[in-house]
This record gives structure tokens, sequence and C-alpha cells, in this order.
């Protein structure tokens, strides 16, 4: 029977075990999820791709609302639209440098929209009334928040299985809600890239080839 306020008597259930072996191998897959931008043709397996997709709907959202909606996009012209707004992107960033710094950027590989099998885009349902509201009436960010949850589950379920994800930024999010054809009210949160790694490395590829070093501050617990 419910109770008071409605509410059902809670159920409660026993939690796994993770052992330090687990949680040494989570800690490990931490360190090992890396923006992929060197992809393999290879296709993915379907079953595998809805395993990380599964992932990522467990994701923590405000108001369990779970506002991510997964577009899939295969039509070759849309993905080559995306491609071209990309090129564009990329160049007017690289044009915002200084010469020697713009030299570098162009150097860098920044994308893997041409070579990966798979594209997702994740947008935000801005106008879902999943969870009437709830948590979001003074933050209304943290919707789109969830979304960012739920890619960081997908990328992390990928990881796992063997799949590397890179997450491709410089984009016109207008332009590409246009060539997916979504509803108005769905906001871009993140173009991604999905297929089997040309090659591995644990460290982030723009330390790697001498764009940034580490910083060191967002490993630091500040005390108020």
């Amino acid at each position: 029977m419910g109770g008071r306020g409605g509410y059902a008597a809670p159920v409660t259930t026993d939690p796994p075990a993770f052992d330090g072996d687990f949680t040494a191998q989570l800690d490990t897959l931490f360190a090992w999820r890396r923006d992929v931008r060197r992809f393999r043709s290879d296709p993915l397996d379907e079953a595998t791709l809805r395993a990380c997709l599964a992932a990522a709907h467990r994701a923590p959202s405000v108001g369990n609302s779970r506002p991510w909606r997964f577009v899939r996009v295969s039509d070759p012209a849309r993905r080559g639209a995306v491609a071209d707004s990309f090129a564009r992107c990329n160049a007017a960033a690289a044009a915002s440098y200084d010469d020697a710094r713009a030299a570098h950027y162009r150097a860098l590989k920044l994308a893997g929209l041409r070579e990966a099998p798979v594209h997702l885009a994740a947008f935000c349902d801005e106008a879902t009334g999943t969870g009437l509201g709830l948590g979001r009436a003074t933050m209304p960010e943290t919707l789109a928040y969830s979304v960012v949850g739920a890619v960081q589950c997908l990328w992390l379920a990928a990881r796992a299985r063997g799949i590397g994800v890179g997450w491709v930024s410089i984009l016109d999010p207008e332009a590409v809600t246009t060539i997916l054809d979504v509803p108005p009210h769905w906001r871009l949160v993140a173009y991604l890239c999905l297929g089997l790694p040309q090659e591995e490395h644990p460290d982030p590829e723009l330390e790697r080839h001498g764009w940034q070093q580490e910083d060191p501050r967002g490993a630091e617990l500040y005390e108020r």
C-alpha cells in the first residue's frame, strides 16, 4: 500500500560488493578514457553500441528528467555537411591565433569525422515534461549538465568494450541542428565519433603533441 503522500513503502536490496580488484580496474578505466581522434573504419557491433547507449540511460539527471536524445547520423550527405561545418569552424579557430600557434593548431588532429564508423549527436530536450521541472528552477542549466553525465557514462561503457570516443566541439551547433532536422527545442550538447582506435595512448593527445601541459589545479581540493 502507499504511504503518506502517496509514496509506496520502500523496498531495499543489498548492493553488490565491489572489491579492491574491481576498484583498481575502474581506476584504470578512468585513466584510459581518452578523447580519440584516430579511428579504424571497421563497423561497430550493433549490440555493443546498444549496450553503451543503455549505460548512458543509467546516468543521473536533474529531477530524473532524462533529457538526452541521441541521434545516430548515418546519412552520408548529413555526415558530410557536419564535416564541412567542422572545417569552417576549424579554419576560423586557427585564424584566431598568432602565426606560430596557428601553425601548431593546424598540425593537430582534432576530429575523426571522416574515419569514424559511428556518429552520435547528443541533444538536450529542453521542452521535456519528464520530472515536472523538479530541481532546475534556480539552475535550468542542470538539464544540459544531465546530458553531459549521460555522455560520460556512454564514454566509459564504450572504453570498457574497446571502443574509442571523440567529442567534436569545433562545430556550429545551429548548423548541426539544422542538418540533422531535429525538433527546435532540442539543443546540441555533444557530437561524438565512435569506433575502434587506430592507436592507444594513456596520455591526452594535446599534451602528447605539445599543445599544453597538464594543469594540476583540477586535482586540488579547495577548502572553505
